[in-house]
């Protein structure tokens, strides 16, 4: 069942860090970068080449009995493997060793050395082949935040979510399809913290979640070499179109002090807004206090007030 008509992201070839920072970067959406120089990574990371150089590393991987995997429900459990024998399983469509089913799906998300400290960085994790890669320099040093490597079974899909800060997807070998929502479409994808409840966007239970179908749809396909813009707070939801390897790369758009510093996956929300929902928080729960009737006007006044003073009109 499809929500809405699907709108394809715009897709520009050969850009260099001028036009990318003039032209298409102040839009603030996603788009799809082709022709960039990503190094010999899109040839050389072959199942056999990750395998062989990446060694007996233990690593920690999601694997799930189904192709989506639910970050609220948890339909998933983590297990550890060598990283040599876990490329091998990534890569089967049937496992003759498994953990829970044959058919079970493996997710890797790479970790800082220790995750509650350390962001996760591929130079540091993964030196013997993170030198394969060329990740375009679009933005300053000192803005960069972390660069993970990813690794999906064939058909494996990841639920919808944002991230605070802007990065870049890198499909490095295989094919991705991206699904992405506005930040303006927020109130129609039933959101817990950082992620969607609507876990099937292409076939969504619209008794349940009847106001998904007002969100807009943008969709992508991503070859080997493409790399897709994500702005921060877009929502976006892939599935890997047979055994895929890819390398976000995200950086800091705010400065540094807006974000919170305990913060290793990039996924918390920036330190002023965090206090400003706990602000909420506390504001609802003294609502509780007045009968049914004067507490559903003084809500409605709060949120005439919060849109009044906070809402733009300056994003789609």
């Amino acid at each position: 069942m499809e929500t809405k008509q699907k709108i394809y992201l715009a897709e520009y070839s050969d850009v260099d860090k001028h036009r990318f920072l003039q032209d298409i970067y102040p839009m603030r959406k996603p788009v799809v970068l082709k022709g960039l120089n990503v190094g010999d990574c899109t040839h050389k990371w072959t199942i056999d080449y990750l395998s062989k150089t990446g060694g007996q590393k233990e690593v920690k991987i999601h694997v799930s009995e189904v192709s989506q995997m639910d970050f609220i429900r948890k339909n998933y459990v983590y297990r550890t493997l060598p990283f040599d024998k876990f490329v091998l399983r990534a890569a089967e469509d049937k496992h003759r060793e498994f953990f829970v089913s044959e058919h079970e799906k493996y997710y890797l998300r790479s970790l800082g050395e220790d995750p509650r400290k350390d962001i996760a960085d591929i130079h540091k994790q993964f030196p013997d082949f993170a030198g394969d890669i060329q990740i375009p320099q679009f933005f300053e040093k000192d803005q960069f935040f972390s660069s993970v490597f990813r690794i999906s079974s064939p058909g494996l899909q990841l639920w919808t979510h944002y991230d605070v800060m802007d990065n870049f997807l890198i499909q490095v070998t295989g094919k991705k399809r991206v699904v992405l929502y506005s930040p303006r479409d927020a109130p129609y994808l039933y959101l817990s913290g950082d992620k969607s409840e609507v876990l099937d966007v292409d076939a969504p239970d619209l008794i349940k979640y009847p106001l998904f179908s007002q969100a807009r749809r943008y969709e992508c396909y991503l070859e080997a070499g493409d790399i897709l813009f994500i702005p921060a707070l877009w929502f976006h939801n892939t599935v890997a179109d047979g055994f895929g390897v890819g390398v976000n790369v995200f950086w800091k758009h705010l400065p540094s002090d807006c974000y919170d510093k305990t913060d290793t996956y990039g996924n918390k929300d920036p330190s002023a807004a965090a206090r400003a929902i706990q602000i909420l928080d506390r504001a609802l729960k003294t609502l509780e206090e007045l009968p049914e009737e004067y507490r559903d006007f003084y809500a409605r006044r709060m949120v005439l007030r919060i849109q009044a003073k906070a809402y733009s009109a300056n994003y789609e």
